[in-house]
């Protein structure tokens, strides 16, 4: 069983930069895949990011250049920072984890954290 737990999100202007922190218990966090999903009202899930066990990430193209994954091992923590940021960012983010990469890709992870929100005015 794992636990995540989102944190950082909030309201934040055009152009500005928020990072977001998972913080994951109850198994062996290394060796999980971890990722960033977010939903906006009315539109579908989106994948935003994901970090291997080994480091290897991938970006939706929404994003890249302006979000980066990282994950730090000892804290058994996994960060969002995303800078740049825009009004079509606004959405709830979700952390997620399985130990493979194609349920997190495929949005059919084991586990979700509760969702945090970032709200990014223009």
């Amino acid at each position: 069983q794992v636990q995540l737990v989102e944190s950082g999100g909030g309201l934040v202007q055009a152009g500005g930069s928020l990072r977001l922190s998972c913080a994951a218990s109850g198994s062996i966090f290394s060796k999980n895949v971890m990722g960033w999903y977010r939903q906006a009202p009315g539109k579908q899930r989106e994948l935003v990011a994901v970090i291997t066990s080994a480091g290897s990430t991938n970006y939706a193209d929404s994003v890249k250049g302006r979000f980066t994954i990282s994950r730090e091992n000892a804290k058994n923590t996994v960060y969002l920072q995303m800078n740049s940021l825009k009004p079509e960012d606004t959405a709830v983010y979700y952390c997620v984890a399985d130990y493979r990469f194609i349920r997190v890709v495929a949005g059919t992870p084991d586990y979700w954290g509760q969702g945090t929100q970032v709200t990014v005015s223009s």
